[in-house]
């Protein structure tokens, strides 16, 4: 059931957190700049950028970094120019990919992103081509040992959230995006501790990958990841363990 879990995603991307921590600080530092130019440099009245930061620093980015990201953003320092793009497509076997954005120059993106897709066994696609198969929630995922299903199900209900899932050793919680914050306070209000806590594409249906194109998705994600461009990578895929080795 890997293709389901958002923990064993979190796991993957703190792995390669030594291996290629500066390609991993550029994107966390521009998903800073970009919630800072587009809400103001005021965390406390930011909620992006509160949670880009709190993101950026569960990698252990320098806190120098950020601090420059959210300067430049605000125009005390240099000027640069990023913007958001979602760009879909089709991985191996029919998988629905949706890749996050980050770019100051379409074309260049759009160019590398097509040809990561063509040699993985897939096709970049038009806007809303799979979007539809995925839902916007706020999720949070919670270490099993450090809390009760029990408890954990009756604070996060109450502070409104939909649903608690218990997957390989986690529990992932999710609820409208419009409510995250109230989510969030509740669960901290109660001491109960987060593995990560954002806003994500959730699939609502799930293709069943055999070895070889599980291998193949395996290495279009790992080079998505790389992308200086691309935050984050959403996927319908669910992968045998035995591609995942």
């Amino acid at each position: 059931m890997a293709g389901h879990s958002h923990s064993a995603n979190i796991a993957h991307r703190k792995g390669l957190v030594d291996a290629k921590r500066a390609k991993l600080f550029t994107k966390l530092c521009r998903a800073v700049f970009v919630a800072a130019r587009t809400g103001g440099g005021d965390p406390a009245a930011n909620m992006r950028l509160r949670y880009a930061i709190d993101k950026a620093r569960s990698f252990s980015v320098p806190k120098e970094n950020i601090e420059r990201s959210i300067k430049k953003a605000t125009g005390e320092l240099g000027a640069e120019n990023f913007e958001e793009v979602l760009y879909e497509g089709y991985g191996p076997g029919g998988v629905a990919v949706l890749c996050e954005v980050l770019t100051d120059n379409r074309n260049r993106t759009a160019s590398e992103l097509r040809r990561h897709f063509e040699v993985a066994g897939g096709n970049l696609g038009g806007s809303g081509c799979v979007g539809y198969l995925f839902n916007f929630k706020g999720l949070f995922v919670v270490d099993a040992n450090h809390v009760a299903e029990d408890r954990l199900m009756e604070v996060a209900l109450d502070a409104g959230a939909d649903d608690v899932e218990l997957i390989e050793g986690y529990f992932e919680v999710t609820c409208d995006p419009r409510i995250f914050e109230q989510v969030r306070k509740a669960l901290e209000e109660q001491k109960i501790p987060t593995e990560s806590a954002e806003t994500s594409y959730i699939p609502t249906t799930y293709v069943d990958l055999d070895v070889e194109n599980g291998k193949k998705m395996r290495k279009l994600k790992d080079v998505l990841d790389e992308n200086d461009d691309v935050q984050n990578v959403y996927a319908n895929d669910n992968t045998p363990e035995e591609a995942l080795a």
